[in-house]
């Protein structure tokens, strides 16, 4: 049954060779893991991937292919099975029809949100299942997990399942964007070369076709001329939106930093969550060691780069006008005042949105980002990436 996968693993263009492929047979014929999906995975990526580069493109040809397969507890020939805690949690899930979510009113606004978590902390002493005010799950309180409020605090819950929560109170893990996606069309490039502005520069050196010709013609054997090579020199400047509802966007946001990564020489790029705050940081697993100032990013960079923020936007307002309104952390100042120093530090400025443009006007934090962009925000389209390319090019 592993064959397939072998090949799978190759169709992602995973540098998986048969040797290895032969190890891990090797390693499964020893008994090194029975029964046991989690020690399986561990086991296959290590006999087969080679290069960290390439650990995302493997997690998703993994999960793909053994879908479904969970860990079954027990020697061979014993008929049990523990019930995945997935599955158990699932149960406990709080599954509202639209009229039902109607009725469930949010706090009145953020500072009254986290005024009653604070007396919630206070007040709780045990746990709570389906309820409508305490700390607990699988019910309509504004504070918990697996449960439905418009206007929420989510306490133990992996992912998000409305999208609607003013923080997370949980420790959450993004992945880095793979920058070697194979594009299924080379139109993304096509529209970056907009931005290209050549300068001969460096030590290496291209075929002067031309003068070659002349020199040859002149002196009567072959003269070959080389010339500098030529450089884009424009700078550009890419802040990633990651996790949460950018989830749905990932693989056209792959697209989009492989070819950038690919056409631009002078290419800089940090992530955020939302929206801007005092941190910036390059790498997703070490997102909470390895933070980088957004005051030194916009005194190192400067005036002349192009900066591209690509995000969806959609997020609760409190993120943009309130200090403290981040989702994840506490903020000392809002997004609000990051972005207008980004935007009075960068002239050439704009926002990419991978969501669909018609949903803009649906989503207030949408129009709020918009706005502030004085309109520079443009779809994640072809057309919409031809209009962005233009704006930058002025």
């Amino acid at each position: 049954m592993f064959i397939p996968f072998f090949l799978k693993l190759k169709e992602a263009k995973i540098p998986v060779s048969l040797r290895e492929y032969l190890t891990l047979l090797e390693a499964m014929e020893t008994d090194l893991v029975t029964y046991d999906v989690e020690g399986f995975y561990y086991l296959a990526r290590a006999a087969l991937v080679k290069d960290e580069r390439h650990l995302d493109r493997f997690d998703r040809v993994f999960s793909e292919f053994f879908k479904g397969l969970e860990a079954v507890s027990g020697a061979e020939g014993v008929e049990t099975m523990d019930l995945p805690e997935e599955w158990l949690r699932k149960l406990a899930e709080k599954h509202l029809s639209e009229e039902e979510k109607k009725l469930v009113e949010g706090l009145g606004g953020f500072e009254k949100l986290m005024e009653t978590l604070r007396e919630r902390l206070r007040e709780q002493q045990k746990r709570h299942q389906g309820g409508s005010k305490m700390i607990g799950t699988a019910g309509t309180s504004p504070f918990g997990a697996y449960g439905y409020n418009p206007e929420g605090i989510r306490i133990g819950q992996d992912q998000s399942r409305h999208r609607r929560a003013v923080k997370v109170w949980d420790r959450r893990d993004f992945r880095n964007l793979d920058d070697s996606v194979e594009l299924g069309t080379r139109n993304i490039k096509v529209a970056l070369k907009r931005l290209r502005r050549w300068v001969r520069e460096g030590a290496d050196e291209e075929l002067d076709l031309g003068g070659t010709i002349r020199a040859t013609a002149e002196h009567g054997y072959l003269d070959v001329k080389t010339r500098p090579e030529r450089h884009n020199a424009v700078k550009v400047l890419l802040f990633l939106d990651v996790g949460g509802s950018m989830d749905d966007h990932i693989r056209i946001v792959e697209e989009l930093f492989s070819a950038a990564r690919t056409e631009l020489k002078h290419l800089e790029y940090f992530y955020f969550h939302n929206c801007l705050y005092e941190g910036v940081w390059k790498d997703n697993r070490r997102r909470r060691q390895e933070v980088v100032a957004t005051h030194d990013v916009l005194h190192k960079y400067g005036s002349d780069y192009k900066v591209i923020f690509v995000g969806d936007a959609a997020m609760s307002p409190y993120e943009i006008v309130y200090a403290g309104g981040s989702v994840e952390h506490w903020n000392a100042e809002p997004g609000e005042a990051w972005l207008r120093r980004a935007l009075d530090t960068w002239k050439h400025c704009i926002w990419l949105n991978p969501a669909q443009e018609r949903a803009w006007n649906y989503t207030q934090s949408t129009q709020m980002i918009r706005q502030l962009f004085g309109g520079r925000m443009y779809p994640l389209t072809l057309a919409g990436l031809d209009g962005a390319m233009k704006e930058l090019s002025h």
